[in-house]
């Protein structure tokens, strides 16, 4: 018993209670590899970038919200962009026409399919302006669905990060260390909104007036909490009113806020499932209704 008693403890290692202890001192925030403080949206475009990059300053300081709204920061995010979506848009139907007109001991080596050679020009032509439209607005897609994404992530972990604010807040933190100590925390569990907060925090340390960081990271998320939270802690901010009060006040109507809009789609959902019972059940009544029909009908006029 003390021999296997022994083994299996030298061979447990340590407890999940040690290496937490040992993991914590060691959590540092660690930004994403396109986490960037300067922006450089508005450059305008030098080169040979002018044939990719659009002059208008405008165009360009839109896609550079929505690839920060993407979590994307980096320095030439909007460059990447339109050169991708050039590249893309011309490299494609670059591929198809090499792979189309290439011989046919070339394609068979190759592996592509034999039809390739066989494709009339009206059909090539229709292809290749499939596969441009295609390259062309595949990055369009690729950055909507991950701003949609983000959101959603941000929006999944926000209660947690405001209980966490709210409880470094009143554990006699500052405002601004309790923003550091949450994105401390959640910066593996939810890094999009760790992000943001650093994010924040970093601004105002650069020397962003404070409600025009809070704007900001308002605007990045374009979600309607973050909206609300940026204007409890201005007011509060502006009236000297506690923080603590005012986020225990905007957490509570945030849960009841999400509880009737759970309750909300919980009551839609028999409504839309009636109408998707009657679309799969209407064949089938349809069917048992006209069968016998059908087949006295077949009986009266064999012919």
């Amino acid at each position: 018993i003390i021999v296997v008693a022994g083994l299996s403890g030298a061979m447990a290692g340590a407890s999940p209670q040690t290496r937490r202890l040992h993991a914590t001192p060691g959590q540092h925030y660690r930004p994403s590899e396109d986490f960037d403080l300067v922006r450089g949206d508005d450059n305008d475009p030098n080169g040979f970038l002018k044939a990719f990059v659009p002059s208008s300053r405008k165009e360009r300081t839109a896609i550079g919200r929505r690839l920060r709204m993407a979590g994307i920061k980096r320095k030439d995010a909007v460059v990447n962009y339109y050169v991708t979506r050039a590249l893309l848009g011309i490299g494609l139907p670059a591929a198809f026409l090499a792979l189309r007109y290439m011989p046919g001991t070339l394609l068979g080596e190759l592996g592509a399919p034999a039809v390739l050679a066989g494709t009339t020009w009206l059909l090539a032509v229709q292809i290749v302006a499939g596969l441009a439209l295609v390259g062309f607005y595949a990055p369009v897609a690729w950055l909507a669905l991950r701003i949609r994404r983000r959101r959603r992530q941000i929006w999944e972990s926000f209660p947690n990060a405001m209980d966490l604010l709210q409880i470094s807040i009143e554990a006699g933190m500052g405002f601004d260390a309790a923003i550091v100590r949450v994105s401390h925390e959640l910066s593996k569990v939810a890094p999009a909104i760790a992000e943001e907060f650093m994010m924040l925090e970093l601004e105002i340390q650069a020397g962003k007036d404070r409600n025009k960081a809070f704007s900001d990271m308002a605007e990045r998320t374009g979600l309607e909490e973050v909206k609300s939270f940026t204007n409890v802690m201005m007011q509060a901010a502006q009236f000297g009113t506690s923080v603590s009060s005012a986020l225990n006040t905007y957490a509570t109507e945030m849960r009841v806020d999400r509880e009737l809009k759970a309750q909300e789609k919980a009551n839609r959902l028999p409504v839309q499932m009636s109408g998707v019972i009657a679309i799969c059940m209407m064949p089938a009544l349809l069917m048992i209704c006209l069968s016998p029909m059908v087949i006295r009908w077949m009986r009266m006029f064999p012919g």
